[in-house]
């Protein structure tokens, strides 16, 4: 299936830890976005899958145990060089905190709670 969306990354991969969350966002964005994902439910798991699966864009939430999402954002980073598109899913967006994930080289910071009827969307106003 082919994203809906225009010049979108067709493979994401997402990374949050909690599993309610991960589900609704599987269904925002393989059944309502058209997207091909990867949903990972550790920073750790993140590492091990992206370099077979080759995501255009990666989702990430910011705090999960173990590694962070900024922590994990550094070791795809350092796995081969790739430089896949980043967007941070959090609900910390205290404009110093949105200005850090930026100076990480994240595209920008989709809030949560989202709504996955639009998460297509808010993908699309970032890119």
């Amino acid at each position: 299936m082919e994203s809906k969306q225009q010049n979108l990354p067709q493979k994401i991969l997402y990374v949050e830890d909690d599993p309610d969350i991960r589900a609704v966002a599987e269904i925002a964005l393989e059944d309502v976005g058209g997207f091909l994902t990867a949903i990972c439910e550790s920073g750790a798991e993140a590492v091990e899958r992206a370099p077979e699966f080759e995501p255009e864009l990666i989702l990430l939430d910011v705090m999960m145990p173990g590694m962070d999402g900024p922590t994990t954002l550094q070791a795809l980073r350092e796995l081969d060089g790739r430089d896949s598109a980043i967007i941070f899913m959090t609900a910390r967006l205290q404009k110093s905190e949105i200005e850090e994930y930026q100076a990480l080289g994240a595209l920008g910071v989709i809030p949560k709670p989202f709504d996955p009827m639009n998460l297509s969307e808010q993908i699309a106003q970032i890119l």
